[in-house]
């Protein structure tokens, strides 16, 4: 695929909303309740849940002085007396035993799968660009749900492995030297302001507009605006 004379060697896809249909306004409630609840024995809820949300808050002020995994992990712990060492196991358990009671808010793109599938055939590096908030389990998970979990993706931007979060431009950079690919050979896919902001760095852009979907009048203006379809076939 060649884009305004670019030969596209990358595709770097959203998760939610642009491969699989989420009601984040469901899930993020859903997994706070979920996950507080799960540890509820060592930490009061209304202790846990505001600790959860600074700490996850504190991932989009992230600009490469560790991943966001550590980041999280020093603005959270220690919590009540416990350390990282005597929670982790529970949160490990919690992804295994009762995350996937979330899947009840995420509906398959029946496109979707198609056009990744399209996407490796065709020789391009595929990446899961989503938001580096939670652990690789959490977002193998969620691509099961999309029937996309099979696929051997050149990169997943769980929070172990990049240092910045959307929208911020070191996201999208941190992407491509992990994939030995210029920004500018690479097109991201999704359906948010954050994920078209890459076309600052370079990139080249492909919109999938839904009901949420409300750019900026300071955001780019995407290279193409369409459904996982039209995607599938451009490239």
């Amino acid at each position: 695929m060649i884009i305004n004379g670019t030969h596209i060697e990358a595709i770097l896809f959203d998760l939610d909303g642009t491969l699989i249909d989420i009601n984040l306004k469901k899930f993020i409630p859903g997994y706070i309740k979920l996950l507080s609840n799960y540890v509820k024995e060592y930490i009061p809820r209304k202790i846990f849940i505001p600790r959860l949300l600074e700490a996850s808050n504190r991932l989009e002020n992230n600009n490469g002085e560790a991943t966001n995994e550590e980041i999280f992990a020093t603005y959270f712990f220690p919590i009540e007396g416990y350390t990282r060492d005597d929670l982790e196991p529970r949160f490990i358990q919690f992804y295994k035993e009762e995350f996937h009671k979330l899947k009840q808010y995420a509906n398959k793109k029946p496109e979707a799968r198609p056009t990744v599938k399209n996407a490796f055939e065709n020789g391009y590096k595929v990446v899961i660009a989503t938001t580096p908030l939670l652990p690789e389990t959490a977002i193998r998970q969620r691509l099961d749900w999309g029937d996309l979990g099979d696929f051997d993706y050149d990169l997943i931007t769980s929070y172990d492995q990049v240092s910045a979060t959307k929208p911020n431009l070191l996201y999208f950079k941190q992407i491509a030297e992990k994939i030995k690919i210029s920004p500018e050979k690479c097109l991201m896919v999704g359906d948010e302001d954050k994920d078209m902001v890459a076309a600052k760095l370079g990139c080249k852009t492909f919109l999938i507009e839904n009901e949420n979907t409300d750019l900026s009048p300071e955001t780019p203006e995407p290279n193409f605006r369409g459904t996982l379809s039209d995607l599938r076939e451009l490239i």
